[in-house]
């Protein structure tokens, strides 16, 4: 096994994994021994199984890793950071130590690596009630409560962090339920004996912590419930007088696939009206969550918020006649309308959801209302279901019928691809569909919606077919800037971001177009900015002049 040299340095790993990853793309049987030595999924396999992987820069930055004894490259990138870090005084580690226990901004967690430097650092984790909290040193707290139980409630140091500013010190109580040890085995117990130390020493159940500057307060609870998903801290912080309508408990709850925070919520009288929880929940298919919240459910009416009706939410969404039906048996109004002005059962046709109008109409919306289509809506509601025959019937009937469409019909070609229903999209484009319109959840078009996703068949189909790399989003942004955030904050594993990449230069992006992408794709426009990779359908020994 390698071992890391005193100071590693990440580029030169990085630059250990292109090579393995150039080497294996030419074929060299030595590259693939070390792929079928370290990588999981070349184990066992001859050298043509293993070429036949399509192995990319993540699985060579993999192989890299387990070569040096670690399980990922987030592993080996935490070691590197430790060994580099490991000279450092304590207060220069501190903030980089709290950042990798409790998150920061976008940034998760780093418990492997905190869980590391505290072990040899164990003086990150001493000296004050705050960090015993966050590390759930049970002696020290009981100590501190003992000698002056106040200080369960105070925050006795304003730690901020160098970078924002933002505030890092933390009550006792909230340290204990928002630290990422909670999810760590041999820290859980601990964490969880110290809330019951501190809550019996007159912690208040509802302490919070102001997150950032101008922000909005979190509570332990949310910690609890809506951050660690920790079922046992939230009963007891629940059974000591906590409040579950903080905001954000309920709402959070949701997010996690075991149920038993949400019902703790419930049951402790969490009000489901006012929240936006049904529409998270909504959010993922989760059918049990979706009944468990409507169980609780006094006035459905109350679930309307400012994102809109729940109804609508689920169909565009595009959740399963089941989940329709849940609502409407707690009392949705099937006559609902979207913000547009569309009923639910005509969006729900425009969503292709054929059997949620059904749905609907049994619940006496649509013809039972005296509602008819128009031949705008059956041509958008056949393409919607990728019913080619019948677009194309309506279509060959009315040629022009794409033009008369209202706006919110337009917004469906987005809408689809964001839904992932790729044959309706096609469909849609080659009935002529206008490609740069925008709409979903940030006002992109289908083709910033196919490379944020990395769906790069998708991505050449629609520039293909007239799409452009300036097309604009919500965020005030194009399509390279799509590229950018979703190369580099997406996981690697489900989407193709090189093949979006090729797929656009080959369609008019510079390739040295100057952004922050993530690692493949930046490598991949550096050689093509060199000359290094030719375009499509150019022979190997074309000259750099030919393009």
């Amino acid at each position: 096994m390698a071992r890391l040299p005193e100071q590693p340095n990440i580029d030169h790993l990085k630059k250990q994994a292109k090579e393995l990853l150039r080497l294996y793309e030419a074929g060299d049987a030595t590259a693939f021994a070390r792929f079928r030595e370290s990588l999981p999924a070349a184990q066992g396999k001859h050298d043509a199984a293993i070429a036949a992987l399509g192995l990319k820069l993540h699985d060579a930055q993999s192989c890299i890793a387990r070569e040096y004894g670690q399980t990922s490259w987030r592993n080996l990138q935490d070691a590197v950071d430790w060994a580099n870090s490991r000279s450092q005084s304590r207060k220069e580690l501190m903030a980089f130590w709290l950042h990798c226990v409790y998150g920061h901004g976008v940034e998760r967690p780093r418990l492997a690596l905190a869980a590391k430097m505290l072990a040899e650092r164990p003086d990150l984790g001493a000296g004050e009630l705050f960090l015993s909290c966050a590390i759930g040193d049970e002696a020290a707290v009981r100590e501190a409560v003992r000698a002056d139980a106040g200080r369960a409630n105070r925050v006795e140091n304003q730690w901020l962090c160098p970078c924002c500013g933002s505030p890092l010190g933390m009550p006792p109580l909230v340290a204990v339920t928002h630290s990422g040890f909670l999810q760590v085995p041999e820290f859980g117990d601990r964490l969880r004996r110290c809330a019951r130390i501190l809550l019996d020493a007159g912690a208040d159940p509802n302490q919070s912590w102001q997150y950032k500057i101008g922000g909005e307060a979190l509570s332990a609870l949310y910690g609890a419930a809506g951050k660690n998903h920790d079922p046992e801290l939230t009963k007891m912080l629940l059974d000591a007088g906590a409040n579950p309508n903080d905001n954000e408990s309920l709402y959070h709850s949701t997010e996690a696939r075991d149920l038993t925070c949400m019902r703790l919520l419930l049951e402790g009288g969490a009000r489901v009206e006012g929240t936006n929880a049904v529409h998270h929940i909504l959010d993922r298919d989760d059918l049990a969550g979706l009944q468990l919240l409507l169980r609780y459910v006094k006035d459905v009416s109350g679930l309307t918020s400012s994102i809109g009706n729940p109804l609508i939410w689920a169909i565009r969404r595009r959740r399963s006649r089941a989940h329709v039906e849940a609502l409407l048996a707690a009392g949705a109004d099937p006559l609902a309308k979207a913000a547009h002005g569309l009923s639910a059962y005509r969006y729900a046709l425009q969503n292709g959801l054929t059997d949620v109008a059904e749905a609907l109409a049994e619940a006496g919306a649509g013809p039972a209302a005296g509602e008819t289509l128009t031949i705008e809506d059956r041509f958008v509601a056949a393409c919607a279901a990728a019913d080619e025959t019948e677009a194309r019937r309506i279509h060959a009937e009315r040629p022009d019928i794409v033009q008369s469409l209202s706006e919110w019909h337009l917004k469906q070609l987005p809408q689809m691809m964001e839904s992932g229903a790729i044959e309706a999209v096609k469909l849609m484009v080659e009935l002529g569909w206008p490609i740069a319109v925008q709409g979903g959840d940030w006002s992109a078009s289908a083709l910033n919606l196919a490379v944020f996703q990395g769906n790069a068949e998708m991505t050449r189909f629609l520039l293909e077919h007239g799409a452009s790399w300036t097309e604009r989003h919500g965020f005030d942004n194009n399509v390279n800037g799509t590229l950018q955030w979703a190369s580099r904050n997406n996981n690697a594993e489900l989407g193709d971001w090189v093949g979006c990449a090729k797929a656009l230069v080959e369609h008019g992006m510079p390739a040295d177009i100057e952004g922050n992408y993530g690692e493949e794709v930046a490598e991949f426009l550096a050689a093509r900015s060199a000359g290094r990779i030719m375009p499509a359908g150019l022979p190997d020994n074309t000259s750099r002049s030919a393009e």
